[in-house]
């Protein structure tokens, strides 16, 4: 009897221990990982945490503001394919807060969801966007109110919030409608400085402001003044922008097909020009590089803003530099990842959607069109690969799946693909 008794504890004991474990071990399944507290510093740089542009626009108008639905719709489809860092361009608009109310949202829906943002502050000068004369030598009153309600956002989202860009390609020229001097951004990045010394902002949020390479020192030397000395010596870290696809037009030499060329074939030609705009894009951080150190300063250089347009009716089409299809879109946005992650750079890839409000009155001009997404989610030919490893599946943009262009027929892709133009016919172009 005592045996039996004996056998029958530990039988029951087994089978308590087992419940237990089973349901100890289903506890563990559905708590979240533990995440630490990751700062600007911990994800710039780090290959794990991809970066990209994001505006989220669907109208020819920014008076029709993307909701807050269609936002987390657009986040899952980026986080899904490893987008964890986002860049926006300004506050004036319910754009941005209603970015950070979603991602906040999802991060409560799912605790292991997670996405930061790079929040862009838009700087101008008086005058810009009116029918007087920009003065780029003054800015606009409107600029204390973008830069405070910047502020408000990364205190009211400081687990989200790690990047504050103090303005977007503000000190280049050739943005004729709003540019300003360097004296200015520098005010404004003092100022924020300021309010984290102070403790009124996070000490681990990252500030600087996002240009041209040629606004950071790497082109034309009349760039080089001492505002812009004391900026990079005062911003966390250097954003800058490279753009071999509008080089294709206003500075062609790399792009144009040398006479050895033409014993390739014709992907061949395409192939080696990719190659030269991979090559332009790192000759360019290069350049802001060793104007950086020329000064004796040491901060990490990451690519605000690059990227390649599918269509385009003007400079870059048929009768321009012959730069635009999803081809070499996709040869541009692997080869600078490839290149980003490899040496510790983030990438802004510019951009996650196209926006049609862009060039609303020509909806084949480039600007609409920079998007590794169509409007209505289909994914470019950069991104087949995703949708076929079912990346995207079950995830819809505005009730469309995402599925391939062009039926993902790359044969009908390649008859709109174009070789670049020759040395001689480039120069009849110019």
């Amino acid at each position: 009897m005592k045996l039996k008794f004996y056998l029958y504890t530990i039988i029951l004991s087994s089978i308590l221990w087992s419940c237990k474990n089973e349901k100890s071990k289903n506890n563990l399944k559905k708590e979240p990982k533990q995440k630490t507290a990751l700062t600007a510093k911990d994800i710039l740089g780090n290959p794990e945490y991809l970066a990209i542009s994001y505006g989220g626009y669907r109208k020819t108008s920014r008076d029709v503001q993307p909701t807050i639905a269609q936002i987390k719709e657009d986040m899952k489809i980026l986080y899904a394919m490893g987008i964890r860092i986002l860049r926006t361009y300004n506050v004036q608009l319910a754009q941005a807060p209603n970015i950070l109310k979603a991602i906040r949202e999802l991060k409560k829906e799912d605790a292991n969801f997670e996405m930061y943002v790079m929040l862009g502050a838009w700087i101008d000068c008086k005058n810009a966007w009116t029918d007087k004369v920009p003065d780029h030598n003054i800015e606009s009153e409107q600029n204390a109110g973008e830069i405070e309600r910047a502020v408000t956002l990364a205190n009211e989202y400081p687990d989200i919030v790690k990047i504050i860009a103090v303005g977007n390609e503000a000190m280049i020229r050739w943005a004729t409608s709003y540019y300003v001097q360097p004296n200015v951004i520098l005010k404004w990045v003092n100022h924020l400085q300021g309010l984290k010394k102070e403790g009124t902002l996070s000490k681990d949020l990252w500030i600087t402001s996002s240009d041209d390479f040629a606004s950071w020192g790497g082109g034309d030397p009349s760039y080089h003044v001492k505002d812009l000395e004391d900026l990079m010596k005062a911003v966390d870290y250097i954003s800058m922008h490279t753009y071999a696809y509008h080089n294709s037009h206003y500075n062609p030499e790399f792009w144009k097909s040398s006479e050895e060329d033409e014993k390739l074939s014709d992907v061949e030609k395409i192939d080696a020009a990719m190659l030269r705009a991979k090559q332009f894009a790192m000759d360019q951080y290069k350049a802001v590089s060793e104007y950086m150190k020329s000064l004796g300063v040491d901060k990490p250089i990451h690519i605000g803003e690059t990227g390649w347009a599918t269509v385009s009716n003007g400079h870059y089409g048929p009768t321009g530099s012959r730069a635009t299809d999803e081809y070499k879109e996709a040869l541009y946005y692997k080869s600078l990842r490839d290149w980003t992650n490899e040496a510790g750079i983030s990438c802004f890839y510019f951009e996650a959607f196209d926006e049609p409000w862009k060039d609303a009155a020509n909806q084949s001009g480039s600007e609409n069109h920079f998007g590794l997404f169509t409007v209505d989610g289909k994914a470019k030919y950069a991104l087949w690969n995703l949708v076929d490893k079912g990346t995207f599946e079950h995830l819809t943009r505005d009730g469309n799946t995402i599925s391939k262009t062009y039926h993902g027929k790359k044969e009908d892709l390649m008859k709109e693909v174009l070789t670049p133009p020759k040395k001689k016919e480039m120069s009849l172009t110019h």
